[in-house]
C-alpha cells in the first residue's frame, strides 16, 4: 500500500471513526496551514459521509510565534468574543469538531512564559462554555496529527527533510492503526479497550495506589465514578473516538483525595514550550510542591492557571507494552506520548466519568470530588516498573498493573 493510499485511508478514518460524521451535520476542522493537503482530504471525506457544512479554520505557527514575540503586552489579556461565540454556536447546533495538529515542539521556545500563561488563561475563560460541551461529550470531537517539517526534524534530525517527513508519516499511520481496513481494526481495538473499562467499572475501586522506583502516589476515586476508554458516545448515542491514536482507559480522581509524589517519565509540551524531568507532590488533592529541570517557570504557570489547576482531573491507564511505547520514540506531542504511558491530567475532569456528571451544579461537583478548571493538561508518569494496586470498597487489594502492564 502506497503512502498516498494510507493517507487517504487515514482521512477516511478521521471522519468515519474519529468524528463519525452523520448526514446533515456540520463540522468545524481546525488545522495548521502545513496540514492543508490532509485537511482537504478530510473535507472531501466529510461531504461524502453526508456533512451539511464543513468549516475550516487555519492557524500558522510562524504567525503565532510572531505575535508572542512582537505584539504589545496587553494583547495577551484579550480574546475575541466572536471566536468563542462561533465555537459555542456550532456546539449548540449539534456540530462536531476535528483538530488536525502538526506540532512544532519548539514553536514558543524563548518566549516570555508570562505571555504564554496569560494567553492560555484568557482563552480558557472565554472558551469555558464551549469546553463544557467537549468535556461532557455533548458534541463529537476528535484529534489527529499529521507531520510538519519542524516536527519531523525534531524527531529525526539525522534524516534529510523529505525522508524525515516520510518517516514521521509512517510512524503516525502505524500508531494510528491505518491498515488495509483501519475502520474494522479500530472496531476491534475499541472493543478490547471497552472490555478493560467494563471490568474496572465492575470492580468499583475506592482508590488506586501507584508505586515505581520514584513515584509513590495514592489516588482516591469519587463515589459513582465511571471508567471510559477509546470510543465515546454523544447524546444521540453516536460513537466517536476523541483521540486517534488512543491506548488508554481513563477515569476521574477525587479532587481532595490525592496524596504523595509523582515523577514525569516523558517530556511535556505545554502551550508550545517544553517541560521535562519534573515531579509534583500532592497533599489532600492539592499540589503543594513541584520542580522541573527544564521549564519550571512554564510548569509554575500551568499549575497556577486557576484554583482547579492545582488539582487532578483525570487518571489514565496505558500499558508500557503498547504499540506507541514499543516504537521507542519520544514524539514531543501529548497525543502520542500520553498513549505510550500511564498519565494524569492537571485541571478539569470529564463529566462523563461520573454518574449524571453533566447535570451537576458547581456545588455538587465540589461535593462529589469532581475538579473544575479552565485547563486540562496531561502529563506522563508510566514506566516499566510501575505497579498499580486497586483498593476495593471492602479494603481488598487487586493488582491492576504489574511492571508497567495490565495484570489481568
Amino acid at each position: 500500500m502506497t503512502l498516498n493510499t494510507r493517507i487517504d485511508k487515514f482521512a477516511e478514518l478521521a471522519i468515519k471513526t474519529g468524528i463519525n460524521v452523520q448526514s446533515g451535520e456540520n463540522l468545524l476542522i481546525r488545522a495548521d496551514v502545513e496540514a492543508i493537503d490532509f485537511t482537504r482530504r478530510c473535507v472531501k471525506e466529510a461531504y461524502k459521509a453526508g456533512a451539511k457544512q464543513v468549516y475550516v479554520e487555519y492557524s500558522d505557527g510562524v504567525i503565532t510565534r510572531e505575535k508572542y514575540m512582537s505584539a504589545p503586552n496587553d494583547a495577551f489579556d484579550e480574546y475575541p468574543q466572536w471566536q468563542a461565540d462561533k465555537y459555542t454556536q456550532i456546539a449548540k447546533e449539534g456540530g462536531s469538531f476535528l483538530s488536525i495538529i502538526s506540532d512544532d515542539p519548539d514553536l514558543l521556545a524563548g518566549v516570555d512564559p508570562d505571555r504564554i500563561a496569560r494567553s492560555q488563561k484568557i482563552a480558557g475563560k472565554y472558551l469555558k462554555e464551549w469546553r463544557s460541551y467537549t468535556l461532557s461529550d455533548k458534541v463529537k470531537w476528535s484529534i489527529v496529527a499529521v507531520p510538519s517539517l519542524k516536527w519531523a526534524k525534531r524527531i529525526h534530525p539525522d534524516l534529510d527533510d523529505e525522508d524525515a517527513v516520510r518517516e514521521l508519516w509512517e510512524n503516525i499511520l502505524d500508531c494510528s492503526r491505518v491498515s488495509e481496513d483501519p475502520i474494522g481494526d479500530w472496531a476491534i481495538h475499541n472493543k478490547n479497550l471497552h472490555d478493560k473499562r467494563d471490568f474496572l467499572n465492575e470492580m468499583n475501586f475506592k482508590e488506586l495506589r501507584y508505586k515505581s522506583s520514584k513515584t509513590d502516589l495514592v489516588v482516591g476515586l469519587p463515589e459513582g465514578h465511571i471508567w471510559e476508554s477509546g470510543a465515546s458516545f454523544d447524546p444521540k448515542k453516536n460513537m466517536f473516538n476523541p483521540n486517534i491514536p488512543t491506548e488508554e482507559v481513563f477515569g476521574m480522581p477525587h479532587k481532595y483525595k490525592v496524596d504523595g509524589i509523582v515523577y514525569s517519565t516523558k517530556p511535556l509540551i505545554y502551550a508550545g514550550s517544553l517541560i521535562d524531568e519534573f515531579w509534583i507532590r500532592f497533599e489532600e488533592g492539592k499540589i503543594v510542591d513541584y520542580d522541573a529541570k527544564i521549564g519550571k517557570e512554564n510548569l509554575k504557570n500551568l499549575v497556577e492557571t486557576d484554583e482547579g489547576s492545582l488539582r487532578l482531573g483525570e487518571i489514565a491507564l496505558v500499558p508500557y507494552d503498547s504499540p506507541i511505547s514499543n516504537r521507542n520514540i519520544i514524539f514531543y506531542s501529548t497525543l502520542f506520548d500520553e498513549n505510550a504511558s500511564c498519565h494524569l491530567a492537571i485541571g478539569a475532569a470529564y463529566s462523563s466519568c461520573i454518574e449524571n456528571g453533566a447535570s451537576f451544579s458547581e456545588e455538587e461537583k465540589d461535593q462529589i470530588g469532581m475538579n473544575v478548571s479552565m485547563t486540562h493538561v496531561d502529563f506522563m508518569i508510566g514506566d516499566k516498573d510501575m505497579d498499580i494496586v486497586g483498593i476495593k470498597q471492602d479494603g481488598t487489594e487487586f493488582a491492576i498493573f504489574k511492571d508497567g502492564n495490565w495484570a489481568f
